[in-house]
């Protein structure tokens, strides 16, 4: 592996993505089952584009597709040449255009003919993104409810759970109202479990069990770790733990990781999950990865042994550019007021001022977080 350590989490992460990306993971999908040429395609989530043009060879000529994403995740140059009408939206809080997207998905599903069999890609993000609400329910009681949820550290279970009670597109509703003659969904997860049913708020899954319904995971945060491991494995690299435990507060999770290694022999360590943060009432910059990555520089102050890297795979961590961040033993001390930054959920502007910041820009995927960490041999 590369002699710089940060180099090689950061090439060690990329590999991890590349194995869970969109096009890739839908494609080697669709090449194992029976032929089918999809007529219509709904893709919904930070990884539709993406999904969307690795179903591409298996649909029909003349297909009907739309695809809603996040904005600034529909760059592919690709999509260009494509008769494909792409939704840009909210994300990770709703607005007039997840609404815009609701309506327009559900109009989408009730035009396919009977005739129609629908393959549907769906990753995480498309809570946010796709919504069509109840009566007696408005975007801004949404958007506050959604804040508060969010600021109090409730994890996507909790979350998803909310959405799916006041959403008439979440919990299957969406492909309950499907004409046609069957559906084949394809997701990517981000949810502990890998259940359809809370991918998205279970905008994919189909409550009309009359419908003909068969759902795979593509990829899943499991596949992106065992990547991570594999290619360190080739490159004589021990890997001491791989494991799925970032879950619960972002301090838990920061300790749980800096335990495992303190105790543990050198090498590689591989977490997976995804934490939740609770915020303060006027937020800094940053999301929940970078915090992390600043709770564990913090434990591993002055040390000259371990170097972490704290991302997450759909390369945005909160309203950022940055993935994540890439730090050692001297990143907590590189400028005063780490401390502050961390009560202000500030971590981002302390990580992009110290250089330790991690930007991918989006990768097609989204598969929840990765922690990385590398334990040497400490210097004499």
């Amino acid at each position: 592996m590369n002699a710089d350590p940060r180099a090689e989490l950061a090439r060690l992460f990329s590999a991890g993505v590349a194995a869970v990306q969109g096009e890739a993971a839908v494609a080697k999908a669709l090449a194992n089952t029976a032929p089918i040429r999809f007529p219509a395609v709904l893709a919904l989530g930070k990884a539709a584009a993406s999904m969307y043009l690795g179903a591409h060879p298996g649909l029909s000529s003349g297909h009907r597709a739309l695809i809603v994403t996040k904005h600034g995740h529909a760059t592919d140059p690709r999509l260009a040449g494509q008769t494909v009408e792409i939704i840009e939206s909210s994300h990770p809080i709703p607005n007039a255009d997840s609404l815009n997207a609701g309506r327009r998905c559900l109009k989408f599903v009730l035009e396919c003919t009977t005739e129609t069999d629908l393959l549907v890609l769906v990753s995480g993000g498309a809570s946010a993104l796709v919504e069509d609400l109840v009566e007696g329910v408005d975007l801004a009681e949404l958007r506050r409810i959604t804040d508060e949820l969010v600021a109090s550290g409730a994890d996507i279970a909790t979350i998803n759970a909310k959405r799916k009670s006041l959403s008439r597109v979440k919990g299957g509703r969406l492909l309950a109202a499907f004409p046609g003659k069957s559906i084949h969904a394809l997701a990517i997860s981000d949810v502990q479990g890998d259940d359809i049913g809370t991918i998205g708020s279970g905008i994919g899954a189909c409550a009309n069990p009359t419908i003909p319904y068969r759902c795979e995971i593509v990829a899943s945060n499991a596949v992106a770790r065992s990547a991570i491991a594999r290619l360190a494995e080739d490159h004589g690299l021990r890997v001491i733990r791989n494991e799925e435990i970032l879950y619960g507060d972002v301090s838990d999770a920061a300790d749980r990781i800096v335990a495992a290694c303190t105790d543990g022999p050198n090498g590689l360590y591989v977490f997976g999950g995804e934490p939740t943060v609770k915020l303060p009432h006027s937020p800094g910059e940053g999301g929940r990865n970078q915090a992390l990555a600043l709770l564990v520089a913090k434990r591993i102050a002055d040390r000259d042994d371990l170097i972490c890297l704290v991302a997450g795979t759909d390369g945005t961590d909160g309203p950022t550019e940055a993935a994540g961040a890439i730090v050692d033993g001297k990143s907590f001390h590189k400028q005063p007021g780490a401390d502050e930054a961390l009560a202000r959920a500030d971590a981002g502007r302390f990580l992009r001022e110290t250089g330790d910041r991690l930007v991918t820009g989006p990768t097609g995927t989204n598969v929840m977080d990765l922690a990385i960490v590398r334990k040497l041999s400490p210097n004499p």
